[in-house]
């Protein structure tokens, strides 16, 4: 996939409303889900015992946290688009998330997105809205659907 490029925020206001080009699959492995357990200290033993989840999960592996989905969806918009001009983003927030599918160990993931709204910060920004879907290959129902919210700074 080939990100978009802007010069600018004001070229960047044409995505108001349209989808941004759909990531590439990242495969989701144990060693992640790992270190995510390590780094947010949620070691529960669905995420990190794989012979207890084989034998107790209903799943039959382990899965990787819902908030591990979430977390990447920063770094998966950065391979969607780039604005020139942009000299520092920032992770303002989340309206909405939810899990409805749970990842197995070994899934592949990757988001669709859009730009919902743009609105005005001081100091050269911009606080964009953008609506993420992050799919689970060969899966019906996706990981994690989240309204995520960035400052863009100029």
């Amino acid at each position: 996939m080939k990100p978009l490029e802007f010069a600018n925020l004001e070229a960047f206001k044409m995505m108001i409303g349209k989808e941004l080009p759909i990531g590439n699959w990242y495969t989701i492995t144990q060693e992640m889900i790992n270190d995510f357990a390590n780094a947010t200290l949620d070691k529960q033993w669905i995420h990190i015992d794989k012979k207890r989840a084989e034998k107790e999960s209903p799943f039959k592996s382990t899965v990787a946290h819902g908030f591990m989905s979430v977390s990447m969806i920063s770094k998966l918009l950065e391979e969607a688009f780039s604005i020139k001009s942009v000299k520092m983003g920032l992770n303002y927030g989340l309206n909405k998330v939810r899990f409805p599918n749970p990842v197995p160990v070994n899934s592949q993931l990757r988001m669709i997105s859009s730009v919902k709204e743009i609105e005005a910060l001081s100091n050269n920004g911009v606080k964009v809205t953008f609506t993420c879907i992050i799919e689970i290959k060969g899966q019906e129902k996706p990981a994690c659907v989240a309204e995520f919210l960035a400052a863009l700074f100029e």
